[in-house]
């Protein structure tokens, strides 16, 4: 059977699409960015402790006092591990999100259930969009809205869409005919009796719907990290990247506190709203009336009396200090060039990547530059630089390993120079390994190596030249499955194999810390495949020379020595991991006058 181009055809649609409809995703990106800034300014707004009694409240008034202390603990928690801000603007993306659904959601639902024909449409479309693996709809969220949350909101609106109308539809349908038949024997228009009859006697199913939809929400936030979207899913994707258990573990613990909330607060409001709902919490009550205890913590407060004292306690907290408080900025003093400009950086978890990033926001944020600096994979990091969502990056390795990168979007790019260089790319082994010097030792030898050569992330360009090129120039491709993962994973693999003395081939690079940390050999390659070295690069935005003509001067001008550089990974390794800033800092005081040189004031 011939081959079926659908990807090309599905590529060329996609470009045709942004040529045509680049006005439209330039609406949506505004509509939906300036929802989401303003519910992100409400939650941010309130101190924590603060506003998780105010969460606090409304459970308490929904669902008991037990909820209310429960919802009190758990944000207190959030706060506590630092995580508040992460934790609001998930808040905010799954807010932003539902709402929008439910807007196309709701009426699409009613329309089904009043049509078997759009039914019958819209229930393959719906399937459709429900097994599409979620990661796929990023790929043209990021080529239409770049990176950042808008792209991540999206994939959740179209992932999280189809329960929502499914419920819909499945609500009203499920209304007594009896019923409606009755409404519209007493002369009932179609409209009141949608809205009088249908709807309220359906809202216990619409409800069960809202909730999918949040928690569909939530389960996406860790995907909409990967391409800028911050939040606890941004905690979580940095965790997975640098191998993190505690900041993994900490994100995690605080999805869950925000899921069980939402889920527990609407599946009450469901209750509250709904006539049915009503009567069975009326004969709950009544039920437990005469058991003390039960009275006691099932009590709903007046709302007046009840925030009083929530608001109390949480002050009174607060004040004592012991339940969080996030941890104040730090920043050297310095001339003011930035006057709070932000500048947005972004960086692939790379050693020299990393260094050089907060190397980079410590020196603007002394300037007086306020700075975000974002994780991203390779194809995210370029079309982010290329739509002007990033700023600059400084580790971009050309001309061979980002090549593929650079042909795309270099008429969208402005080059700033290489600032170290020149680098290599192998594959290693560790010097145990007596026999295997070159790539051609491999040859014959997969089974000692379980058929694995250790990857990083897929994305890499120098996972695409291992792949194409290497494997295929020296007879490994069929021997040998190159293991795609992360930077930090790669090196964990690595640790472990060489503590046990066991045979391992990884990929790796130079400069890099691993080769003073391990006693490992860089296989040599006759053949030439892996390419001449490469120069680091920091590559900006389109214009960012313009509008920053002082930092484009510093970028121009900055490098790093071997040593320099080396010394600088060595400090973030010692000092921990998501204590990078500081280890700058740390670097920074025994280099004296170094920041000066490379910022001059």
């Amino acid at each position: 059977m011939p081959r079926l181009h659908l990807g090309q055809w599905v590529d060329s649609s996609v470009d045709w699409l942004q040529a045509q409809l680049s006005w439209l995703f330039d609406a949506i990106t505004a509509v939906v960015t300036g929802l989401y800034d303003g519910i992100d300014a409400v939650l941010s707004a309130p101190e924590p402790l603060l506003f998780a009694g105010i969460l606090a409240v409304t459970a308490w008034w929904l669902r008991g006092l037990t909820a209310g202390v429960l919802a009190f603990a758990g944000f207190a928690l959030v706060d506590s591990i630092e995580l508040w801000d992460d934790a609001m603007a998930t808040l905010s993306l799954v807010l932003v999100a539902t709402l929008v659904t439910l807007v196309i959601a709701v009426p699409l639902g009613i329309w089904a259930a009043r049509s078997k024909t759009v039914s019958a449409v819209l229930r393959p479309v719906l399937d459709f969009m429900q097994t599409m693996p979620a990661m796929v709809y990023l790929i043209p969220g990021i080529i239409f809205f770049g990176v950042g949350v808008v792209p991540g909101i999206i994939a959740t609106i179209v992932f999280a869409l189809p329960p929502g109308v499914r419920m819909t539809e499945l609500g009203i349908r499920q209304v007594d005919g009896e019923l409606v038949e009755a409404a519209e024997a007493f002369g009932t228009t179609p409209r009141n009796t949608l809205l009088r009859v249908q709807l309220p006697l359906a809202l216990p199913t619409i409800m069960a719907g809202i909730n999918q939809v949040i928690m569909l929400g939530l389960s996406m936030v860790v995907i909409a990290g990967m391409v800028g979207g911050g939040g606890l899913g941004g905690a979580v994707y940095r965790a997975i990247g640098n191998v993190d258990i505690g900041l993994g573990f900490e994100a995690g613990i605080s999805i869950v506190i925000l899921a069980m909330y939402l889920d527990r607060m609407t599946g009450a409001l469901g209750r509250q709203v709904s006539p049915l709902g009503r009567r069975a919490l009326a004969k709950a009550r009544a039920a437990s009336a005469a058991r003390a205890g039960a009275k006691l913590w099932s009590h709903r407060p007046q709302p007046v009396t009840a925030l009083v004292g929530v608001v109390v306690l949480a002050l009174v907290a607060g004040g004592m200090g012991f339940l969080g408080g996030g941890a104040a900025s730090t920043t050297a003093g310095g001339k003011d060039i930035g006057h709070g400009k932000k500048i947005n950086l972004g960086y692939i978890p790379w050693d020299e990547g990393i260094a050089s990033t907060f190397l980079w926001k410590e020196l603007l944020e002394r300037r007086g530059y306020e700075v975000d600096a974002k994780q991203l994979e390779a194809g995210a990091l370029y079309t982010g630089l290329a739509g002007g969502q990033i700023d600059f990056q400084t580790d971009s390795w050309l001309p061979v390993t980002h090549a593929q990168y650079w042909e795309k979007y270099r008429n969208k790019l402005e080059d700033l120079g290489s600032w170290y260089g020149p680098t290599s790319l192998e594959l290693s082994v560790p010097s145990y390994m007596k026999d295997i010097d070159s790539l051609d030792d491999l040859k014959g030898r997969s089974g000692e190596f379980k058929g694995r050569i250790i990857g990083i992330e897929p994305s890499a360009g120098m996972m695409g030249i291992l792949k194409d090129k290497v494997l295929d120039q020296y007879g490994l491709k069929g021997e040998y499955k190159v293991v795609d993962g992360s930077t930090p994973g790669m090196l964990a693999e690595l640790k472990r194999a060489y503590d046990k003395k066991e045979p391992v081939v990884v990929t790796l690079w130079s400069p890099h810390w691993a080769y003073s940390s391990y006693d490992l050999k860089k296989l040599k390659d006759p053949k030439g495949t892996w390419g001449k070295g490469d120069g680091v690069h920091t590559l900006a935005r389109k214009g960012f020379t313009a509008d920053n003509p002082e930092v484009g001067a510093w970028l121009k001008n900055f490098e790093l020595t071997e040593k320099q550089l080396t010394d600088l990974e060595a400090t973030i390794q010692e000092t921990g991991k998501g204590k990078e800033q500081e280890a700058v800092r740390g670097w920074l005081e025994k280099n004296p006058g170094l920041a000066e040189k490379l910022a001059p004031q």
